[in-house]
């Protein structure tokens, strides 16, 4: 097939971006060693007025590296990092690859269940986790290969007085105050450093084929899987987005971090692009509307990665116009379909840019992106990346689609996995002749610029049709009325399934269902238009900003096992 694939998209590329990079073999806690040697006081990251040098990074990390070897952590041991965006996510991330670990990123809101799998499968051998989740790793602990517990709170990089304060905001908040009984398995990790110097620890690293990262796709369609990244992949992921910024002032750029860094999107175009660049991080904790748009504004926050969500709920704040928002440059969107309306509304409050690209897990996790500076058609998730082939694989022949033609998006690059953790079979499976089958049907328009229709897990089919949520939810988001809605395809006695749409209303509009469906019916061919309609306040999200379509696909599967029963 690589023979006979086409590349239209290149034809595209801005003189300042290449067809090819010559990507450096190198690990990836090296870029923080460069940044420290030289440009050792330069700021690497700001959080809630706390800020620390590339330097002072680098020499914590190393002494949470050599912690680490004191513990018994040696290369290949997996070590898991159950952290919110804080200085100690990213000391922790960097000191477990310079310790020759693999990283286990774990998201903090996980239930003991998941905790326990993650712990499981992965091997991992020590957590770094914060306060708030100690007890859920603590009852877990006996049922898993975790030797060390490391345990830190968020008060332990905030400048005074809101290290004294923010004890007591917490148990406001959480009702919560959580007593660590520390013992030979459970260490305080600032202790940890205290004890430990700086020193280089000898490694033998083989970026190609050496993992950093253990990163567990989302498991809300079946059991969560290791996906299995090399500091390779890593690297050229991020050398990718580089270059893909072409006209930024690269090393004096400042960037948003409200993604989460636990999550493969966060950490690649927040955390390891900026210590790569040479930029400045201000990391957020959490997404606050309030929050971020006072860091916006007091940070001269020029890159701002996020999910359409991130940018609907600044829009749609009441207060966004007494912000001034005018440092913002590029905002890179991804984890869901990015509606147009709020990218115009958003590059019109701003005045940066703000366009949708594409990637997964299983991909480092970017393979393709919209131009900032160029041709941006609507609804396009853009062009591959450098180095990063990309086909759509005919469901009747089973090779390249014509353009305009659906079928699925199939990828190959340096930044694509090197396998699921642990499984085999899985890996086969989603490996076809070399290429990664992404599970998502799209199509290539003439020039080369791609576009995604829906998952292909996600389709509905009703009364024998084939219908893609995400055109459904295109046409919701152009009412007035609408601020979130979602799609999803319910079981249908007669048409085996129906269309219901989820919706959330912006503040003070209201829209009836019978004004919904007149609306859908002059956009929407009759089969496509939702039968059903439910008003929410919220809907279920990850902590990205991606709504859990499966969740809400449960609830009605409950409702309609409960309708039988009674």
């Amino acid at each position: 097939m690589d023979a006979e694939l086409q590349r239209p998209w290149l034809a595209n590329y801005p003189e300042d971006i290449p067809e090819h990079i010559e990507y450096e073999k190198k690990p990836l806690q090296d870029y923080l060693r460069d940044g420290a040697e030289e440009e050792p006081d330069k700021t690497l990251l700001h959080f809630l007025g706390k800020e620390m040098t590339f330097r002072e990074v680098y020499d914590s990390s190393l002494r949470f590296a050599n912690a680490l070897k004191d513990l018994g952590i040696t290369k290949g041991d997996r070590v898991a990092i159950m952290l919110a965006n804080t200085p100690q996510s990213v000391i922790s991330y960097y000191g477990i690859l310079m310790a020759g670990g693999v990283v286990v990123q774990t998201n903090p809101l996980y239930v003991e269940r998941e905790l326990e799998h993650q712990m499981v499968d992965s091997g991992a051998k020590a957590i770094i986790c914060l306060d708030l989740v100690y007890p859920r790793v603590m009852n877990v602990l006996g049922r898993t290969n975790l030797e060390n517990v490391i345990v830190t709170h968020i008060k332990d990089y905030l400048p005074f007085p809101k290290n004294l304060i923010y004890p007591f905001i917490q148990k406001r908040n959480t009702g919560l105050k959580v007593e660590v009984n520390y013992s030979s398995k459970v260490h305080s990790f600032m202790e940890l450093l205290k004890a430990s110097d700086t020193e280089e620890l000898p490694l033998d690293i083989d970026p190609e084929n050496d993992l950093a990262l253990l990163q567990y796709t989302g498991g809300t369609t079946g059991v969560a899987k290791g996906v299995m990244l090399s500091h390779y992949n890593l690297v050229a992921n991020t050398t990718q987005c580089i270059r893909w910024m072409h006209k930024i002032d690269h090393g004096n750029e400042v960037i948003l971090c409200a993604l989460p860094f636990f999550h493969v999107y966060g950490m690649t175009v927040g955390m390891n692009f900026s210590v790569m660049d040479r930029s400045k991080m201000v990391i957020l904790p959490k997404f606050d509307t309030k929050q971020t748009l006072q860091a916006i504004e007091k940070q001269k926050v020029s890159i701002f990665p996020g999910a359409p969500t991130m940018y609907i709920g600044l829009i749609n704040d009441p207060k966004v116009q007494k912000y001034d928002l005018s440092s913002i440059e590029v905002c890179i969107s991804g984890s869901a379909p990015l509606p147009l309306e709020v990218q115009q509304r958003f590059e019109d409050l701003t005045g940066g840019k703000l366009s949708e690209g594409f990637g997964l897990t299983e991909a480092s996790p970017v393979t393709h992106f919209n131009l900032m500076w160029g041709k941006r058609p609507n609804g396009s998730i853009g062009l591959p990346w450098p180095d990063t082939d990309v086909a759509i694989l005919s469901a009747e022949t089973g090779e390249p689609a014509e353009p305009g033609e659906v079928g699925e998006l199939i990828i190959k690059g340096p930044q694509v996995m090197k396998g699921y953790w642990n499984r085999p079979e899985d890996t086969d499976a989603t490996f076809y002749d070399g290429w990664l089958l992404t599970g998502d049907m799209g199509y290539m328009d003439e020039e080369g610029f791609f576009y995604i229709v829906d998952r292909k897990k996600d389709m509905i089919i009703a009364g024998g049709f084939n219908i893609y949520p995400r055109e459904i939810e295109e046409v919701l988001y152009e009412h007035e009325a609408v601020q979130e809605a979602v799609a999803v395809g319910v079981p249908d006695p007669y048409r085996g399934e129906t269309v219901k749409a989820f919706l959330v209303l912006k503040e003070g509009k209201k829209v009836t269902e019978q004004e919904l469906n007149e609306f859908c019916r002059k956009h929407l061919s009759a089969y496509k238009v939702p039968r059903l309609f439910e008003f929410r306040d919220e809907l279920p999200k990850t902590m990205v900003g991606k709504v859990l379509r499966r969740a809400l696909l449960e609830e009605e599967k409950e409702k309609q096992k409960e309708k039988k029963t009674s």
